[in-house]
């Protein structure tokens, strides 16, 4: 019986311990990527703001072929969006809308990912000496949620590999033309 008590003991002390530390972690995680390109934004910027080009260069559209989305009325720029939905856990279902496309410049997007809240995206394009820098970067607010907190130190981790996959893909498809 003593045992019990002991293991309880110290159950309740992790727990306590967790929820101290989520207490002094960040409620906001940002993740970002960037790579030059060997290509003009000109090049680049059609593929990410025509949401119809994410299948060409999505890391998570590799990740399940099988990736269900449904496209809204608009294409391309502010305003278009589409909704996605995958049996692999970790891609889940949500939606995402550009909701600022300057040409060749930035794009900002917002992506619900249903249940686990909602994260501003964007990308830059930044011409520089033999091509443009691209950046991928999301930025997630995570609310007081211990549990969330906890899990926003491995976005980074998580998310940034994703990143980096895609400008990998991207850079793939623009140096083509």
């Amino acid at each position: 019986m003593q045992a019990f008590f002991i293991i309880l003991g110290a159950l309740i002390v992790l727990v306590l311990a967790l929820f101290v530390i989520s207490m002094i972690l960040p409620a906001t995680v940002k993740v970002e990527r960037s790579l030059q390109i060997p290509a003009s934004a000109a090049q680049i910027f059609p593929y990410v703001n025509t949401l119809k080009n994410w299948e060409l260069w999505s890391p998570w559209q590799q990740m399940d072929p099988q990736l269900a989305i449904t496209y809204g009325e608009k294409e391309s720029g502010a305003g278009a969006g589409y909704s996605w939905e995958s049996r692999n856990r970790n891609i889940g279902k949500g939606s995402v809308v550009i909701t600022v496309s300057r040409e060749e410049q930035y794009i900002a997007t917002e992506t619900d990912f249903m249940t686990m809240g909602v994260a501003k995206g964007y990308f830059r394009f930044e011409p520089v000496l033999g091509g443009t820098v691209v950046t991928w970067g999301m930025v997630a607010d995570l609310g007081q949620h211990p549990v969330r907190k906890l899990m926003g130190l491995m976005m980074d981790k998580w998310v940034g590999k994703d990143f980096e996959k895609g400008l990998q893909n991207l850079a793939k498809i623009s140096s083509k033309k």
